[in-house]
């Protein structure tokens, strides 16, 4: 294996979800930046607000407004990218042994962040349309008759990561009806939102569940790292005001002051309408970079690997063929040149051994067929009979 991985040093990574940086709009982002620093203004270098600089807090409403989603200022906070805002919401709502719910599989940050402060995540299975509601309400009730409280419900209902599957219409409704039955929020992580692909998904099918949250139930997040640059680490949280309020108040813990000068590069980016121009461009890039994964996946592998088709996004849930375990294949896959990342990292338990994650969204075309290229040799190599 090691003489393999020398005669490959070019590695190709399907494992980060990164966006493609020929992407970034590299012209705007620095002529907002020069603006800024020829001038005068001693508050673009000087200390910000907790909750962030407030144009961009305001210019958020026509964001919002866009999605369907109404939201009062004082519901708002800027944070350093959407990460931050699960830590903080894990840190405010939820005490030691509290339970969230997941799907299965989820996002490893929120693994991450509700995890550090000591809850304990269930998961929920998926269906093709989203967490299929029948089991939620079963483990729902598992858990409150063990005497544990079940603190929020946590979806990537747009395009999630790993899976890349759009939660319906029809059933981000029945989740704000099961949330307001069984008395819990709605912790929604929305940063792939404006990326769907047009040839199979339309705007429409990305309507927030925030957006017909009357009762106010739904902490709703998103961000600008994967639509404008992920270097400005510039996301944010709609929460209802209540919680809003607790939520700046652990912020002044963590960090005090807000990165103000990021914001503002990215409030100039918004006001001068860079970023509603560019995401047109993003679609079709990325939906043709799915596209060729799509295409390559089938040439290499046929009907040998399954995956459900990527409405959006930045990635493929692939489920690798019968016997073969993603872990023990990652150093073979890496000995040929390629790494993705293995499913179990998605799973709260322990299952997921089956199932790689792909992110088409970083490398070139031609990189991404030649990943797969790279792939289908380690599966080959992998189900060789071993040597006696």
């Amino acid at each position: 294996m090691g003489s393999l991985a020398a005669q490959v040093p070019d590695l190709i990574s399907f494992a980060p979800g990164h966006p493609d940086p020929s992407t970034f709009p590299w012209d705007a982002i620095r002529e907002a930046a020069e603006t800024l620093l020829r001038g005068r203004d001693a508050n673009v270098l000087q200390y910000g607000g907790t909750r962030g600089y407030r144009p961009l807090l305001e210019s958020l409403t026509n964001v919002l407004t866009s999605r369907g989603i109404t939201s009062t200022l004082e519901e708002r906070i800027l944070t350093t990218g959407s990460q931050q805002a699960l830590d903080l919401v894990g840190r405010v709502l939820l005490d030691p042994g509290d339970v969230v719910l997941v799907e299965l599989p989820t996002y490893t940050g929120a693994i991450t962040a509700f995890s550090n402060v000591q809850a304990l995540l269930v998961g929920v299975p998926q269906d093709e349309d989203g967490v299929n509601l029948h089991a939620l309400d079963e483990t729902f009730q598992r858990q409150t008759s063990s005497g544990r409280r079940v603190k929020f419900l946590y979806v990537v209902p747009n395009f999630q990561n790993p899976t890349g599957l759009l939660i319906s219409l029809q059933k981000r409704l029945a989740l704000l009806e099961w949330a307001a039955q069984r008395d819990v929020l709605i912790v929604e992580d929305d940063p792939y939102r404006d990326l769907y692909f047009p040839d199979v998904t339309t705007e429409a099918e990305t309507r927030p569940i925030a957006a017909d949250d009357a009762p106010g139930r739904v902490i709703y997040l998103s961000s600008f790292s994967k639509t404008l640059a992920p270097g400005l680490r510039v996301g944010w949280v709609s929460a209802p005001p209540e919680i809003a309020s607790r939520i700046e108040l652990a912020k002044q813990a963590g960090d005090l002051c807000t990165g103000v000068l990021d914001q503002r590069v990215v409030y100039e980016c918004c006001r001068r309408g860079i970023l509603a121009a560019h995401l047109p461009e993003l679609r079709e890039i990325y939906q043709r970079k799915r596209t060729v994964m799509v295409d390559a996946l089938t040439s290499h592998f046929g009907r040998d690997l399954s995956w459900p088709t990527p409405r959006g996004g930045f990635f493929l849930w692939a489920q690798l063929p019968g016997g073969l375990d993603a872990g023990r294949l990652l150093p073979i896959a890496q000995a040929h040149g390629v790494i993705y990342v293995a499913g179990t990292a998605f799973f709260v338990d322990g299952t997921g051994n089956a199932h790689i994650r792909l992110s088409f969204s970083a490398p070139s075309a031609d990189r991404i067929r030649e990943g797969v290229r790279r792939l289908a040799s380690a599966v080959e190599h992998a189900r060789l009979p071993s040597s006696p």
